[in-house]
């Protein structure tokens, strides 16, 4: 896994660069993955991104104290939900969304995604201020992360609060407020023009984060959530899809400006049949999480929560090369379920063996690298690994 660091200079409410906690004092870490917007099914793309925070998350607690940021609510507000929630209402009216299935509710985003119409703010409003104030969650959002929940369990995922209603701590003019103050936003909204991200001390290109007309794109929901948190911590940790990298570029100079040290992991998407191609254009059929898990119905629970594991992040890595493959996946349960028989039969590692372990895999920062240690458990060679190393991977 490559991630890349930015070391801060002082702000308001963060450290100095290059300061450390106290000695013996546990490092504070966020986590914060990109969010998968819930009107589509989970893919292997996003599958590989989720395994790949919770793996990260999990291995970095026994050294650091970890937050887990991972608000859908903050991000109901893009022009992409909204725009869906329109369409929706427009051309499908008052649906029983209760009884539809992720793929019925992908093929009617597909529909949309590919209805060449310019939805206009005002169309948008009404929908923005119920999901600001009232929390509003469309039917179709709503049953599309219900049965997200259900995946989760089922792939032994922490649930960040899928179904909680957890707005940012920045309203919208908050976070532009405190852009303006650091010298890195345009505001041009009085003159009939949109809002800027404005990082070009740093050789980065100016980004437009907010429509003339108030609409906000996701880099805009992004530091809506973060900038208010990044103070707090001594490491900030963003896991996103490579092709977003000229935003998460941005982000890592604007919340290193708050003082924490800045991580970017990129994480590569998983190409069906040597092609990769967005959620957006539907062809996921025989590939989305739920026909995935029934497609290995007949595994033992915990072999295929870790051999998901070992398949999405060790056999298939950080880049977008490896094509998805069934058989390897299956290949992978298999080998997970001789880990945890071997496991079983060999003394445990006690806590300092286990910190030793997962302290190899840290390359320097507080977060430990999910790639090294899964890979590390397909080795032939030396002692099976202890219990305690598996369910810090996989519970």
């Amino acid at each position: 896994m490559t991630a890349t660091r930015t070391t801060a200079v002082r702000a308001a409410g963060g450290r100095p660069a290059g300061e450390r906690p106290e000695a013996g004092a546990r490092r504070r870490v966020l986590l914060a993955p990109v969010t998968v917007t819930p009107s589509k099914p989970l893919t292997p793309s996003h599958l590989k991104g989720l395994l790949w925070a919770d793996v990260m998350h999990r291995a970095t607690e026994p050294s650091a104290d970890v937050t887990f940021r991972y608000s859908p609510t903050t991000y109901h507000l893009t022009e992409q939900t909204l725009g869906f929630w329109e369409f929706l209402d427009r051309t499908v009216g008052d649906a029983d969304y209760a009884n539809l299935s992720e793929t019925d509710i992908g093929e009617l985003y597909v529909r949309h995604r590919a209805e060449d119409r310019t939805v206009t703010a005002d169309a948008l409003r009404p929908y923005r201020e119920a999901a600001e104030s009232d929390g509003f969650v469309h039917p179709a959002g709503a049953r599309v992360l219900r049965l997200w929940a259900g995946h989760y369990e089922r792939l032994g995922l922490r649930d960040p609060g899928l179904l909680a209603h957890q707005p940012p701590e920045f309203g919208l003019e908050e976070m532009i407020g405190d852009l303006l103050a650091d010298g890195l936003g345009i505001d041009q909204r009085d003159v009939g023009g949109p809002v800027y991200l404005d990082a070009t001390r740093y050789g980065l290109p100016l980004r437009r984060i907010v429509t003339a007309d108030g609409r906000p794109n996701y880099l805009a929901c992004a530091l809506r959530e973060l900038l208010p948190l990044a103070p707090r911590y001594d490491e900030v940790v963003v896991l996103y899809d490579r092709e977003l990298d000229p935003d998460y570029r941005l982000l890592e100079r604007v919340l290193a400006h708050k003082g924490p040290t800045v991580h970017r992991v990129p994480i590569g998407r998983v190409p069906i049949d040597g092609t990769i191609t967005s959620a957006r254009h539907g062809g996921w059929h025989d590939h989305t999480v739920d026909a995935l898990l029934d497609s290995l119905a007949d595994a033992d629970p915990a072999a295929l929560r870790l051999g998901m594991r070992l398949y999405f992040i060790a056999v298939l890595g950080p880049g977008q090369q490896e094509s998805f493959r069934h058989d390897l996946l299956r290949k992978s349960v298999a080998r997970a379920e001789q880990l945890l028989d071997r496991a079983g039969r060999e003394p445990d590692a006690d806590p300092d063996a286990l910190s030793a372990l997962l302290r190899r895999h840290r390359r320097g920062h507080a977060h430990v690298d999910p790639y090294r240690l899964t890979s590390s458990l397909l080795t032939r060679r030396g002692p099976a690994p202890a219990r305690s190393l598996l369910t810090t991977v996989s519970p």
